[in-house]
Formats: structure tokens, sequence, C-alpha cells
């Protein structure tokens, strides 16, 4: 019992440290911004990540493409892992750390945005991702762990976790998904929530 409660301290201690530190809130809310203001100009939102963080890029797609609280229009956002035959084919032709910059190279638009996911900052694939990014003018959002590694240097925005365990940072990560899921869907649609 006792290591069931330190492990749930665990998780809100790190969202205290979320919550006090004014940087990142602010950084959340300029991320927020951007992304509505993408979708205004007819932009789309790509997501990308491996293992859990592929399972979170997902669920933020999903609440942009389906719905948050509100039943409203469908808002264009991707998780670029979800076609098999693509990743499978890319990563036995060339390699994995490319399976996500060739969809960059392919399918984004300048003003479009990118959001990686990588607990250290450092996932060769997002990385590389990123970089294509940045050279088709696609706005990038890295969500990280506390460090933010390589993506640090290159991203447009950092969400940085403050923390070094990957469970803790995907617990914030998906928390601060819902978040910046939740402003654009108020700003986007003029509504406001509780």
């Amino acid at each position: 019992m006792e290591k069931i409660k330190q492990l749930i301290q665990n998780s809100i201690d790190v969202k205290k440290q979320l919550l006090q530190n004014e940087e990142l809130l602010n950084t959340i809310a300029e991320c927020s911004y951007i992304l509505t203001e993408a979708f205004k100009r007819g932009n789309r939102v790509y997501l990308c990540g491996n293992g859990g963080s592929a399972s979170d890029a997902q669920h933020i797609a999903a609440e942009f493409t389906g719905r948050f609280y509100t039943d409203r229009k469908a808002l264009p956002a991707e998780a670029l892992h979800c076609n098999t035959s693509y990743i499978t084919a890319v990563a036995n032709d060339y390699s994995y750390d490319v399976v996500y910059s060739r969809l960059v190279e392919g399918i984004t638009n300048e003003g479009d945005i990118l959001i990686g996911l990588s607990t250290s900052g450092n996932s060769g694939n997002i990385v590389k991702a990123v970089e294509s990014a940045k050279e088709k003018g696609v706005i990038t959002i890295g969500f990280t762990g506390q460090k933010g590694g390589k993506m640090r240097e290159i991203c447009d925005f950092l969400i940085n976790v403050p923390s070094n365990d990957t469970p803790r940072i995907q617990e914030s990560h998906i928390l601060v998904g819902h978040i910046i899921c939740q402003l654009v869907e108020e700003s986007y649609f003029d509504q406001k929530h509780q």
C-alpha cells in the first residue's frame, strides 16, 4: 500500500512543479494560441512519438479530430505512426530513424505544426522529424522531460516536464495535452468550460 501511495505522490509532485513553473505555463499558453491560429489558417497538426509517447500522440490527435468537451467540427490533426504499412516499409528499406522525417517531408506544408513527444528529447526519429519540419517552415513543439535533450535546441517551443522519470513525464505529457486541447477548443469555437 505504501508503494502505491508513494507512486501517486511522485506523480503529484511533478505536477506541483509544473504548476509552479511560470515559464512552462506561459509556453503551454503560447502553444495553445499558436495551435488555434494554425487551425484558423487551415493548417494541420501532426504528432509523433515512440512507444507510450506514440500512444500519447495518437490520444492528443484524437482529441482534436474527435471532440474534447463539445460536439463541434473536427480539427485536422494526425498521429504519424498510424499507417503500419508505411512505418514498416520505411523502417525496413531505409531506417527507423527516418520513419517520421520522410512523412514530414511528404505531407506537411509551411505553417503546419509538428508536435514531437520524446521523454529524453533525444529519440533519433523524433529529432530528424523536427529537423525536417523546420526545413519546410513547419512550427515545432517538443514534449520532453526536464533536460529536453537535443530537442531543446531545435524546437520552436519546448514543454520540458520537470522530471527525469519516464512514467511521470508521460503522465504530465497527457495532462498538458489535455490542457492544450481544451484551450484550443474553447478559443477556436469561442466557448468556455468551467
